[in-house]
């Protein structure tokens, strides 16, 4: 069924309902991204890649049929609302009541039901906080407490189950914890609740609004917990003392009132309790780490796209015949059949047939390569019109797609998360203000006036609150999400806070030729007739031919014949030569087309033309003779332009300081010619990549701050490797999952945006941080009563409360800024 038949289908029975979930990879897919899409059953299902869409086409029922191991209902796994992990497995429920009782009892109701499909042999784990954890099994860091995630995901592995939950947790909370706010704030702004019922039933009301948040944010407190028990204090070591501190005072507060001194109480003698704003950090703690989920699912959809280029299935071919057998089965050595317009199985070896074969995810070249036999075929890669048999050479891990997605998976783990910044403070952060907590504590219950516990559980309760990270968490996303606006609006995607922050220091840009610098497409640009024959003629001739012919670079021939004018003529018995052009027939007239082989068969010398195909060859173009009876008419070249907009961008990018470093997959003479003409530092020509990853990590070697710009699959190893990724939003999907930026237009001027803009905001971050810690180191002295011996002074909780809330105002007033940045 095709992209306009479904539509039609779709109308026909009215609305479907859309499932946004692919069934198949169970990724989320934005329905009005041009993704693909199948309606089934009343519902319009959308699918990441053309290969999940196929593979729930042949058995839809495969992918949409789940039982609950509780209650045996049948569950739709692109609609279920409860999903867990178990045993390197996902297992759908038909409600959280069935999932409960599942997580309770797991091994009372797996039982001899059949298993979930497992995660591949010998996959390993590690934290996403801390990379240097890695275990053969899934569970929790030992460090910080969060889930470990497959190294390396499956084909067919769902979202993060982890994300699942927090947005569950998200959901439920976020309603709660604004109610309890805006109860607390009421008081403020005029609206005086407390006073109408009662401040005793004001203060339970919270109570109860708060604690459903607590409790469901406790897997906040285990990773405090996990942080303190490991001595590896983090941002979760604050936000569980904090949040804690705030939840417990305001609870001996609502129970036990008089423990506390009358300079504590307000006018109705109630002691002030703090439930909205432990709630409220909570939340927004919550919706930062769905927000990073999200960021780490979309780093799978890099290496999930790798792995759909590969077919499920090869065809091999044996003395019984031929039969379809899964890609895991085929073994080095079977015979195997590539029919047309499928993906190469494996690498190998033509052993016989001949077509053409799209390799550009490899080598990220346009004009597809003809094989013939004896040539090499590399799995992935995307077979013409053409049949032929080959011998599988690497398979499984060893297939140069394998290796790609192996290394694109090494690179981004090795990028450490902006958090790690953070960390390191908090690494001492923490115990400074755990320490002053207690001192605080310790002096006032020692030198305070009566009563001394009061006044010293007050203090240290001030200390914690007053140090929350709330400005602290808020200062690089706000400012993130303000310059991802603004960058989108110039044309500049930003993928996480660390690809700005790296290339503000980067020095060496490497950037790919095909589609980046150039327009990634073969288009005529000369037609240059021989003695006694006209341009037009020498096109006509020339487009007749071609128009039966499968070589890769006829339609260039044919679009720009018919963009010049030229008639339109009929060819007959036409051949092609394997490796050196068409001959035919037109007008009655013997026509070859071809390279010097061609015309040294037909008899035809090619005299001062020979000269000129040379200097067209040297600037990068593929010339090609013509030949009409047995004389010269001519030659035509073709070749991919260099984008309007490349020569200016590399002016600009000089201009500031960068180094520019061109790696492609093209020939040497076309590598140069391009160099040559946009003054290009150094050329790197006919490398793969294996090679353009290798590259990357010599310039890092060597001290460099390397961004690597690209457009093509063969690129994204490298974008992942490179300090900073910069892929072309006009080419593959993978590149740009593999990037942390994206140039929507493919043009090189954006790079200088970017990087107008990558500077802009780190600056901003850092004084985002400024205001936190300022607030803080101010703060935590003034609260643990540093004014009371000379003002008689003691700071309140609320006013603790108050100054945090003020660095969180400052810091998103400063984060806002961003928006009038000038790019």
């Amino acid at each position: 069924m095709t992209h306009a038949h479904e539509t039609q289908a779709a109308a026909a029975r009215g609305a479907a309902r859309d499932i946004t979930r692919d069934p198949v990879c169970g990724m989320t897919v934005d329905p009005g991204a041009g993704k693909p899409f199948l309606d089934h059953d009343g519902h319009r299902y959308h699918f990441c890649s053309e290969g999940c869409r196929d593979r729930f086409r042949a058995d839809p029922g495969a992918w949409l049929s789940a039982t609950d191991p509780v209650c045996g209902m049948a569950v739709d796994r692109a609609t279920a609302a409860h999903m867990i992990r178990h045993d390197g497995g996902k297992v759908y429920f038909c409600s959280g009541r069935c999932r409960t009782k599942f997580e309770a009892e797991p091994e009372a109701y797996a039982g001899d039901r059949p298993a979930p499909a497992p995660m591949p042999e010998g996959t390993t784990y590690t934290c996403p906080m801390h990379p240097e954890i890695i275990r053969d099994a899934p569970g929790d860091c030992p460090k910080c407490g969060m889930a470990l995630e497959p190294m390396t995901p499956s084909a067919d592995s769902g979202p993060n189950p982890e994300y699942l939950d927090f947005t569950r947790r998200l959901r439920i909370t976020a309603p709660l914890a604004a109610l309890v706010f805006v109860l607390e704030m009421g008081a403020h702004v005029g609206i005086p609740v407390a006073d109408r019922i009662g401040h005793t039933l004001f203060g339970w009301l919270q109570f109860a609004l708060a604690t459903p948040v607590l409790l469901l944010c406790l897997p906040f407190f285990k990773r405090g917990r996990a942080s303190i028990v490991n001595r590896s204090p983090n941002m979760w070591t604050l936000i569980a003392l904090g949040t804690g501190a705030a939840y417990v005072f305001s609870v001996v507060s609502l129970l036990a009132p008089g423990l506390f001194p009358e300079a504590m109480r307000d006018d109705m003698g109630m002691t002030p309790v703090y439930f909205e704003a432990a709630a409220v950090i909570l939340v927004l703690v919550l919706l930062g780490q769905v927000m990073e989920l999200a960021a780490r699912e979309r780093t799978g959809d890099a290496i999930r796209a790798l792995l759909d280029l590969a077919p499920g299935t090869a065809r091999r071919v044996t003395d019984g015949g031929e039969t379809d057998v899964p890609l895991d089965a085929v073994a080095s050595g079977d015979i195997l059949r590539v029919r047309p317009g499928e993906s190469v199985p494996v690498d190998g070896e033509v052993i016989e047939g001949h077509s053409s074969v799209d390799e550009s995810m490899i080598t990220g070249e346009p004009v597809p390569v003809e094989k013939t036999k004896g040539a090499t075929v590399t799995g992935g890669t995307l077979n013409g019109t053409g049949s032929f048999l080959m011998r599988a050479g690497n398979v499984g891990a060893e297939t140069t797609l394998s290796r790609i997605v192996a290394m694109v998976s090494r690179a981004q783990r090795s990028r450490a998360p902006i958090q790690a910044m953070a960390d390191r403070v908090a690494a001492w952060f923490v115990p400074a203000v755990v320490g002053t907590a207690a001192l605080a504590f310790l002096a006032w219950a020692v030198f305070g006036p009566t009563p001394v516990l009061s006044h010293a559980f007050v203090a240290a309760v001030s200390v914690l609150i007053i140090a929350c990270p709330c400005a602290l968490g808020l200062a690089t996303p706000m400012s993130i999400m303000v310059a991802t606006g603004r960058g989108a609006q110039a044309g500049v995607l930003i993928r996480d806070a660390e690809a700005l922050e790296r290339f503000s220091k980067v020095d060496v840009l490497v950037v790919d030729k095909t589609g980046t610098l150039t327009e990634g497409r073969p288009t005529l640009t000369d037609a240059e007739p021989a003695e006694g024959f006209g341009r037009d003629a020498l096109l006509a001739f020339a487009a007749a031919l071609e128009r039966g012919s499968e070589h890769p670079l006829a339609e260039a021939i044919t679009t720009g014949a018919r963009e010049a004018g030229a008639a339109e003529r009929a060819a007959s018995d036409f051949e092609a030569v394997t490796g050196k052009g068409v001959t035919g027939t037109v007008d009655g007239r013997r026509v070859a087309l071809g390279n010097a082989a061609l015309m040294a068969d037909e008899g035809v010398d090619p005299g001062a033309l020979m000269d000129r195909a040379g200097d067209l060859q040297r600037d990068g173009r593929t010339a090609m003779f013509v030949a009409v009876d047995g004389r010269p008419a001519g030659l035509v070249a073709v070749a991919d332009r260099v984008k309007d907009t490349t020569p200016a961008a590399i002016r600009a990018l000089h201009e500031a300081g960068l180094r520019i470093v061109m790696a492609t997959g093209d020939a040497t003479a076309t590598a140069e010619a391009v160099a040559r003409a946009l003054n290009i530092d150094e050329v790197h020509a006919e490398v793969g990549p294996e090679d353009k990853h290798a590259l990357i990590e010599t310039l890092r070697r060597e001290g460099y701050s390397v961004a690597m710009a690209g457009d093509g699959v063969n690129d994204a190893p490298a974008l992942a490797a490179a300090d900073v990724g910069i892929a072309m939003g006009t080419g593959a999907d993978v590149a740009m999952e593999s990037a942390g930026i994206t140039l929507v237009k493919g043009d090189l001027g954006g790079i200088v945006r970017a990087r107008q803009l990558a500077g802009a905001t780190m600056r901003n971050i850092r004084q985002n941080l400024f205001f936190a810690f300022v607030y803080n180191a101010a703060g935590v002295p003034l609260a643990a009563g540093i004014l009371y011996p000379f003002f008689g002074i003691l700071l309140s909780p609320i006013v603790a409360a108050a100054a945090m809330s003020l660095s969180s105002v400052s810091v998103i007033g400063n984060a806002l800024r961003l928006r009038g940045v000038r790019l």
